[in-house]
């Protein structure tokens, strides 16, 4: 039987470019259908209001909302539609306004339950592949994306192939050495934070122009490696790939057999169009991923596609952690270091990851810990200015407000700690079909409830505390550490976990569905547990590795 394509794709971020990729390049025929718009790096200028406040790169949420439970005072849910988890809608998906904090897993997150035990209220399993089984796709990650770094020697150091990464450590600001030498003094191991940003010319994009506007805004040089200019522009250039922009993916159409054998789509006209292939590909973040599986019932699948474990939609991960700040005044330190300091663009690029495992007696037994991250706080100046009507004691204004503003602005830069921690996979963290409120195509909204686990709080609180504490040692004033368990609405993972039992898991350890023979998710969906870092790399790494499993399923 003749098809459109041998393999087609729905999302086309960090999930989904790899496998495009990788089978473009093996000589198969794909076709990316993306929902949003196709940018190119003429598109990304550093507008603050049309990037950020006006929400540009993802869906109106009166046409599109996403329907969010919150636990109220009384233990029960209360619903809103003011939330936004969608994430870069266009082509290249999220990973084109990433900071590009690519630190990799360790082998301790492939086996959280082994090692650690059950958390009570948490659904922890192993995963059921080894950190040896997707080193090698990590090192291609660094070679075909582009993955800039230096290796330095610390406690909870990964095993990998190539003694250091393919790029030097991208530009660094001065505080960078503040740091390294606060940390030598508290016997930690400051190490530079491996970046999927090219430093220099390189892989057909230019390097980092370190105007500071990166994460949430797409690069203007190509340097950060978004799905889409490190590997969907090579993907087409094969001859052997299409992009379809503006292709909103309504339904997966399956038959008796309970194989996929259509995908249905609106185009940019609103029309429907349809397009078959082999191998289909789900790859729309967590979220939408569960929600697209949920859409596309069948004659075998009742309650939606792959769910006859009902665990479409479960299992819903985010990042845990906490952050915090502190402030270098120009008053404590030299002429000199006050020049270094007001150095503009190039990144602080530190991290921590001394506590990744926490073994310490005063905390509690020995658990997973995780890491800490230091950088600018971002440079956009109005939402920065308008953070600062917001008082202690109310709205400041006047005189006051113009004083805390040339305060905030003039007498020295911030330093800001971002914590990275396990989010708990807990039963009241999860997707659904919204009953009632549907989208402006007529199919029903995700409805994604936000429960979450103390232990993410009280690892973020640790960490971040510590993160402070490296702060006043570099002589950081109005420090402040904090967490909270409002997830962050970028980092998403989970809701199609994959393992070696079909009553347990939506996937099994090929990421291939275990009920239907010819789908994949290759998103973060398929992830049990997030570790204690973002999720990009493990997504791209992974990607590539269940990009290799197609192509033995297709044969060669």
């Amino acid at each position: 039987m003749s098809h459109d394509f041998d393999v087609c794709i729905i999302g086309s971020g960090a999930g989904g470019g790899p496998v495009a990729y990788s089978l473009a390049k093996a000589g198969y025929s794909v076709v990316v259908l993306e929902k949003g718009p196709w940018f190119t790096e003429k598109d990304f200028f550093k507008d603050e209001l049309a990037c950020c406040l006006r929400g540009a790169y993802t869906p109106n949420l009166r046409e599109e909302p996403q329907i969010v439970e919150l636990e109220n005072d009384e233990g029960g849910w209360r619903s809103t539609s003011s939330w936004n988890f969608w994430n870069g809608n266009c082509v290249g998906g999220s990973s084109n306004f990433m900071s590009g904090f690519f630190h990799r897993l360790k082998p301790v997150d492939f086996k959280l339950l082994s090692t650690f035990g059950p958390i009570d209220g948490a659904n922890i399993v192993d995963w059921p592949i080894s950190y040896d089984e997707l080193e090698p796709y990590y090192d291609k990650v660094e070679h075909e994306v582009g993955v800039s770094g230096r290796i330095v020697a610390h406690p909870h150091a990964e095993p990998r192939r190539s003694p250091d990464f393919p790029y030097p450590p991208i530009t660094e600001h001065p505080i960078s050495k503040y740091i390294d030498q606060a940390c030598d003094k508290m016997g930690l191991h400051a190490i530079p934070t491996p970046r999927a940003i090219l430093p220099y010319p390189s892989l057909g994009r230019k390097g980092c122009s370190y105007n500071g506007y990166c994460g949430s805004y797409g690069c203007s040089t190509g340097a950060k490696g978004s799905s889409r200019a490190a590997l969907l522009t090579q993907a087409v250039a094969t001859g052997r790939c299409q992009v379809r922009p503006n292709a909103m993916v309504s339904r997966l159409v399956n038959d008796h057999s309970g194989k996929i054998v259509a995908v249905e789509y609106y185009d940019k006209a609103g029309q429907q169009k349809r397009v078959d292939a082999q191998i289909y590909v789900v790859a729309c973040q967590a979220i939408e991923t569960a929600r697209l599986l949920l859409l596309s019932t069948g004659p075998r699948h009742q309650n939606g596609l792959a769910n006859g474990s009902g665990l479409v939609g479960q299992n819903l991960l985010f990042a845990g952690g906490g952050a915090g700040s502190g402030r270098l005044p120009y008053a404590k330190f030299s002429q000199e270091k006050v020049e270094e300091l007001r150095n503009f663009g190039p990144f602080i690029n530190r991290a921590l990851q001394d506590w990744y495992v926490i073994d310490d007696p005063a905390f509690g037994p020995r658990q997973k810990g995780g890491t800490i991250d230091f950088v600018h706080r971002h440079p956009n100046p109005v939402a920065r200015a308008t953070r600062q009507i917001r008082g202690r004691k109310g709205i400041v204004w006047g005189k006051a407000l113009k004083d805390k503003l040339k305060a905030h602005f003039s007498e020295g830069p911030y330093v800001k700690i971002e914590a990275f921690c396990d989010w708990q996979p807990v039963p009241d963290c999860h997707v659904t079909l919204d009953p009632k409120i549907k989208d402006k195509w007529g199919l029903p909204v995700a409805r994604i409830r936000l429960g979450f686990h103390v232990r993410n709080l009280q690892i973020g609180w640790y960490l971040a505390a510590r993160g402070a504490e490296v702060l006043r040692q570099m002589g950081a004033e109005d420090v402040i550490s904090f967490a909270s368990g409002a997830p962050p609405t970028n980092l998403l993972a989970g809701t199609c976990r994959f393992g070696d039992d079909p009553k347990t898991s939506v996937l099994n350890a090929d990421c291939r569905a275990h009920e239907v023979e010819n789908l994949y998710v290759t998103d973060g969906s398929f992830m049990p547990t997030g570790g204690s870092v973002p999720y990009t790399w493990t997504i791209y790494a992974n990607a590539f590795r269940v990009a290799d499993r197609i192509v033995e399923q297709l044969g060669t």
